[in-house]
């Protein structure tokens, strides 16, 4: 994991950014002031209109036993057919990593700001949350899946018309984090050309 302490580690940081694997991270994670600290960090998100159209709800480790058994209960109800391995996988996702942050779009519809802005901001704030997370000396992936979809497991954290935009684990990593493809830039980056359809 790359850390930085001012400005100029920050492009070292964000040219090594990588994420951490949830079942890889082990104890320490961050103890609820630096939560508090970095949910505050990352609340310097893009935001169009002001709306906030994003929150977090805290899923400390001592209730991690009780959304297990939650999430299990709503994956059995949508899913009468699970077996074993199924259930024990919606357990594992519940218990890993030391902490859970578990982010909300919730979007302002009566506003005059597209729902598609919202959405962006909402995408920009996780990524600023796992920034934050980074920049506290842990690690943090950005999860979704089926818990994300699920209207029964987003009830466990907030109400329509909200959505479960991921559920960001933390911790430190108990191995390197490995790197992953990346696209080439050139197949990213274009020049625009006055005329070019």
């Amino acid at each position: 994991m790359t850390e930085f302490n001012d400005l100029s580690s920050l492009p070292r940081y964000l040219a090594s950014r990588r994420s951490g694997r949830p079942r890889d991270m082990i104890a320490p994670g961050p103890d609820a002031a630096q939560i508090r600290e970095i949910v505050r960090m990352a609340l310097r998100t893009p935001d169009h209109g002001k709306l906030n159209p994003w929150r977090v709800v805290h899923v400390a480790s001592d209730r991690r036993d009780a959304f297990a058994a939650k999430l299990t209960s709503a994956y059995r109800a949508e899913k009468p057919e699970a077996g074993r391995l199924e259930i024990e996988a919606m357990e594992t996702f519940a218990r890993q990593a030391p902490e859970l942050l578990v982010v909300l779009y919730s979007p302002r519809e009566s506003s005059k700001i597209p729902l598609w802005e919202q959405q962006l901001s909402a995408g920009a704030f996780v990524m600023n949350l796992l920034h934050a997370v980074h920049a506290h000396s842990f690690v943090g992936g950005w999860i979704t899946g089926w818990p994300s979809y699920s209207d029964a497991v987003r009830d466990l954290f907030g109400v329509a018309p909200e959505q479960i935009a991921g559920f960001v684990f933390v911790g430190s990593s108990s191995q390197p984090l490995e790197e992953r493809p990346r696209p080439e830039l050139d197949a990213v980056l274009s020049a625009w050309v006055p005329g070019a359809g």
